[in-house]
Parts: structure tokens; sequence; C-alpha cells
């Protein structure tokens, strides 16, 4: 179910690129629904666009593959309207370019863990703190967290990530033994639909919990925003329903005072979005393994800088590498 490149060409010769989610599934979807939405129509209607393509999917669609698969059409739209404006998309939502942003790197999913992410120049963390909900996988993420702070030190920003893992108790029993580590938040703790959960943990529960990757559409996000389920929404522009979904999301949660922080935000996708629209903007750490993409600005010291001229997302594809990644599947 990865991620996917999509493409879309205009008559007077631009090119747009988003990335959406889904794997063959969703560029099924564009092939055999979106496409044939689109042909013939005028991307600059965005808006309209949008929600055509959200009207097409409704039957089988609504959140997962579907509303990743229009992400990806959504941001390569968004990719055209700068390019033929000649302007940076940072730009088009009222923006500065060249704006230096903080960043945060997420550590635990793979080799590299807290002590690589300290050499490298990161300056604030998010620990990858997934189990079982059992006591000891309790005490062990306890554990983990003492560890990274002795580590990154007292003042670094250290944030939990438990990925869907655990239950209510688990939740308020690893909650409570974070005060004296200075704990952020504690991210998706439970399932994304158990909602009844996440408003029994903003009750009882002493840590700020974020989430929102795993959520579409501006209408989840606007109930979610209505109940309070989240303190931090994390929406990823990729797979949430787009830019345009990402900017209303933006606009819903500043009316209601909440904080947005999109998940994966240091990618081009997202960060032009955060830089223009965001009052307290911090920026995840990407995908290491998407090197296909060139002109995505690197994050040094803890900070990452958008360009200052270009248009659009300000990327390139390296053509090279999609073909040795997907071969005969491009098309």
């Amino acid at each position: 179910m990865g991620q996917i490149l999509v493409v879309v060409e205009t008559d007077d010769g631009l090119t747009g690129y988003g990335v959406g989610g889904g794997g063959l599934a969703g560029i099924h979807i564009i092939r055999t629904v979106l496409r044939d939405l689109l042909v013939g129509q005028d991307p600059e209607r965005i808006g309209d666009l949008s929600q055509q393509m959200h009207a097409a999917t409704l039957p089988f669609g609504r959140m997962g593959v579907a509303i990743m698969a229009l992400s990806g059409v959504d941001l390569a739209l968004w990719d055209l309207r700068g390019k033929r404006s000649n302007k940076l998309i940072v730009e088009l939502l009222g923006g500065e370019p060249g704006r230096t942003l903080p960043t945060y790197v997420t550590v635990g999913l793979g080799d590299d863990g807290v002590e690589d992410a300290v050499a490298a120049g990161h300056q604030a963390f998010k620990l990858f703190v997934a189990g079982d909900a059992s006591s000891n996988r309790v005490a062990a993420a306890i554990e983990r967290v003492k560890e990274a702070r002795e580590i990154v030190g007292p003042e670094a920003p250290l944030m939990i990530d438990a990925w869907m893992k655990w239950d209510v108790e688990t939740s308020l029993a690893v909650a409570e033994k974070m005060g004296e580590y200075d704990v952020g938040w504690l991210e998706d703790p439970l399932a994304p639909d158990d909602w009844a959960g996440y408003e029994t943990l903003r009750e009882k529960c002493p840590l700020p919990i974020s989430g929102g990757e795993h959520d579409f559409t501006v209408k989840v996000f606007a109930d979610l925003i209505e109940r309070g389920i989240y303190q931090v929404l994390q929406p990823d522009v990729c797979w949430c329903g787009g830019l345009t979904a990402l900017i209303e999301i933006y606009e819903l949660a500043a009316r209601a005072g909440v904080r947005v922080c999109p998940h994966r935000g240091s990618e081009v996708w997202s960060l032009h979005a955060i830089a223009a629209l965001d009052t307290e903007p911090l920026a995840e750490s990407g995908r290491p393994w998407m090197t296909w993409v060139a002109g995505q600005p690197p994050i040094s010291n803890g900070r990452i800088t958008l360009p200052e001229h270009g248009a659009g997302f300000g990327l390139n594809l390296d053509e090279s590498r999609l073909e040795d990644l997907w071969g005969s599947r491009l098309g």
C-alpha cells in the first residue's frame, strides 16, 4: 500500500506532480475513475474538481485508499497552479519563500536510534514506543522514554508515538509516569475509530493527545475537532484529501484553537502550508526512502528552509531512480 506518484499534464505543456497513497489499488482508482473525470476540465478549478472527485468515489471511498489516491491528484493540481502562476505554493497561500522552520525527527522505526538523531544535529524528537498493552510493555515504554530524555538532554522537545497499539488503561499508566520526563504529547495511543476511548483520555490523561494521520476528509476532521478527540491534529496531506483538505483543516482548527502539526510535515507536500498557515510551526521528518523526489529541502541542525525561488512545490523527479524502483509499472 505504498506511496504513489501522480502526474497531471495540460494541453499547454505544464506538468504537475503529487504524491498519494494506496499503492497499486490507488493507481487503479485514478486510472479507472478520477482520470476520466478530469480530462478536459480546467485545472484551475481545484475546489470544484476536489468535490467532484469526492462524489465520484463516494460509493466505495470516504476514507482509506480512495482518499489517499484523490490526495495525490489534488496535490498535482496545486503544483500545476503554482507553475502556471510562476509562484511557489507557499506564496499562493500567503506565505514567504525562503522561510526557515523548526523540525522534529521520529526515531525508533528503523535501525537509527536517538543517539544517531542527536549526532545528526536534530533538536527535537519523537520516540516510537508502540507495543502491546501488557504491563511489561508499559515498563518498557517508560524505560525507553527515560533513556531518550537522558540522551537528548532536559531542554529538547520530546514526544512519544504508540501507533494505535495501546488501550485506555495502558495509555494512562504510561502517561502518569511522563511528568518527570517532560513529554510534549502522546500520539495515536488507541485505534483511530475509538472515539469513546479518546474522550476518556481527554478527561483523564495528563499529556496532550495527538493524532489524525489515519483520518480522512475535512468532514471527519471537523467531527474530531467538535468532539475534542485530539489536542494536536496531525493530518497527512498525501492521505487526508490533499492540500485542499489541509487548508480547510487549518481553518477549522484555528477557529477552535486546536494545534495542527501535519504528519511528515517536512516533506514539500505539507511544508509550504506549514510555512504559510501555521502559527506554531513544527515539521516532522519525512520518508528517507523517497529518493526519487529531487528538490526536497534537507533538514540541517533541526531546521528546514523553503526554497526562495521556483514554482509549485519546487521539485523535480529523478526519473532514473523511478525506473529502478518501479520499472514496467510506470506509465
